[in-house]
């Protein structure tokens, strides 16, 4: 069975178009609170992907039965649910420790896949994880470790990306993409709107000299349509190709593309211990594709097969 080598490199762009998003949000948020901007960054993610199917897909219609708004409501609930907490736990940390406790979910996913799926992981898959978590903390992580309330929120995130990555592991098989991403995409949008409209000055989202702000225009433009509504249409339809583990190991390069577009725009240089994360998370995603084991199995056949041909003669 070949690799499906496509479909990595698809979702090798993703992280990509994911870590590049950082600082174009940063500069959005700064006019349009958080949830606000999430409520109509999936808003718009979603009505453009229901477009997408009006015109090109409508036999995908009779698909819109009660498993599927199950599924979306669940994918949709933790994704919503991880954006959300991470968001507030910067209140109360600083962005370097939040990166590397979100890039926890990388570890999680294994865990979870195998406690919730019973999904088989490789050891070697464990080793590379591991490796990877270590790289996100030597990439992001500058001060001394602690855990304060702003941490704790951010680990609550973590937990909320990895089970929407492990669940949609488990849907995206049996359902079309792309209604299951306008299912998803929507119950995110409903959820942040009710936070922003109970937490957050929602108003401003209606305000046509906001909106129209360049910072905020582009933003939302470029993270609705390309990092969110392509992206996890992209995601939904070929990680039924992958396994979650593989998943998270490639979405684990998002803060390398993060730090080398801060160095590109805003010349942000990585010092020694920054580079030494990002080849660790690198060697861990390689390893943990290595079929080591394959490998192990078939030495020991060959040497059986010599052992068995030595005897006979």
């Amino acid at each position: 069975m070949k690799k499906p080598w496509m479909a990595d490199i698809t979702l090798l762009l993703i992280a990509f178009i994911w870590g590049t998003t950082f600082l174009i949000v940063q500069q959005a948020i700064t006019s349009l609170p958080p949830n606000t901007f999430n409520a109509v960054r999936f808003t718009v993610a979603a009505l453009f992907l229901l477009i997408i199917q009006v015109v090109l897909y409508r036999h995908q219609w009779r698909e819109w039965r009660g498993p599927l708004f199950k599924a979306g409501l669940i994918l949709g609930f933790w994704l919503c649910l991880g954006y959300a907490l991470q968001t507030v736990g910067l209140l109360y940390t600083t962005p370097s420790k939040a990166g590397f406790i979100t890039g926890l979910s990388v570890v999680l996913v294994p865990l979870f896949s195998l406690l919730l799926m019973k999904e088989r992981v490789k050891p070697a898959a464990i080793v590379g994880v591991i490796l990877a978590a270590v790289g996100l903390y030597l990439l992001t992580q500058n001060q001394e470790f602690s855990f304060n309330l702003g941490d704790m929120l951010v680990f609550g995130c973590a937990i909320c990306f990895a089970m929407q990555i492990v669940f949609t592991g488990k849907y995206a098989p049996h359902f079309p993409a792309l209604p299951l991403a306008i299912s998803q995409l929507g119950t995110v949008a409903v959820m942040s709107w009710i936070y922003a409209f109970f937490f957050e000055d929602w108003s401003r989202a209606f305000d046509p000299q906001i909106l129209f702000m360049p910072e905020v225009a582009f933003g939302l433009i470029i993270t609705s349509i390309f990092a969110t509504a392509l992206a996890f249409l992209a995601q939904t339809a070929l990680q039924k190709q992958t396994s979650s583990t593989r998943v998270a190991l490639i979405f684990a390069l998002e803060p390398v593309f993060a730090a080398l577009t801060s160095f590109v725009f805003i010349h942000e240089v990585l010092n020694g211990r920054q580079l030494t994360g990002c080849l660790m998370i690198f060697v861990g995603m390689i390893l943990a594709e290595l079929p080591i084991q394959e490998w192990i199995r078939n030495s020991r056949t060959r040497k059986r097969k010599a052992n068995d041909g030595s005897e006979s003669a």
